[in-house]
């Protein structure tokens, strides 16, 4: 399928503030982002950034980045600019990835856009695994899904769902083996359209309670095909000690290569 892969960077950050330009294994990690991004089946990869610091450092190393206006309020408001700016079609498919994933796998990017290629009345996609551990389960900070039987979502929240009332009055240590319970991840594809469209759509209060931006979609009506993965991805950067991590997880990988 033909995709374009675009990438939302920005330095301001409260937790982390200059992240994309923090070091990773030589290069800075929006680069290394682009790298990985670039492994995957995407016809074109272009960093979104609304600073000129970014938009060197990837001229520099011979990537693509289009400017942004600074006043967005998501990620996702960035990127229809984009879409703009890039002239895409309403029916393009456009894949969203994080700045701060400069580990993810190229497979998941493909697969996030598969879905839009395999159902064209979808306006968004975006992906989840199972999740195996009572401890993820009732874990506000991981975000679950809830899937219909065509595998759209039915809803996102921080709150254990679906929740297995007579298995968790017994206990919450040990989930109940057949539940149907996934951990949503961070991944979206758009169709170019549907990302102009968003623009329109007004906040709803489950999406500002949950701080879950994806809910504004639902709440208007909208689907969001979820498809599955076997894994969870690996780990993203929100904060310093993230990048440590990150770190020695690159070097185990590159002397596996």
């Amino acid at each position: 399928m033909s995709f374009i892969a675009l990438i939302p960077a920005r330095l301001a950050s409260s937790r982390f503030p200059e992240k994309p330009l923090a070091d990773l294994g030589g290069k800075p990690m929006v680069i290394r982002t682009v790298e990985q991004a670039l492994k995957s089946g995407a016809h074109s990869v272009h960093v979104a950034t609304d600073d000129e610091r970014i938009r060197a450092v990837v001229a520099e190393h011979g990537y693509s980045a289009v400017m942004t206006r600074v006043e967005h309020s998501s990620g996702t408001e960035r990127l229809a600019e984009v879409a703009d700016i890039l002239g895409l079609a309403d029916d393009a498919a456009v894949v969203n990835v994080q700045g701060d994933e400069p580990l993810i796998d190229p497979a998941l990017i493909d697969a996030v856009a598969l879905m839009l290629q395999r159902d064209n009345s979808l306006p968004m996609t975006t992906a989840c695994h199972v999740i195996a551990g009572a401890d993820e389960m009732f874990n506000p900070n991981v975000v679950k899904v809830v899937l219909d039987h065509s595998g759209r979502a039915l809803y996102f929240s921080r709150a254990p769902i679906p929740y297995a009332r007579d298995a968790f009055t017994q206990s919450r240590d040990v989930l109940p083996a057949d539940l149907p319970v996934y951990r949503h991840i961070g991944i979206y594809g758009y169709r170019a359209g549907f990302l102009r469209r968003y623009r329109t759509l007004a906040p709803c209060a489950l999406e500002q309670f949950e701080a879950l931006e994806q809910l504004r979609v639902l709440w208007h009506g909208h689907s969001i095909g979820v498809t599955q993965v076997s894994h969870a991805p690996e780990a993203g950067v929100d904060t310093p000690a993230d990048l440590e991590r990150v770190r020695l997880r690159w070097a185990e990988l590159n002397k596996l290569n």
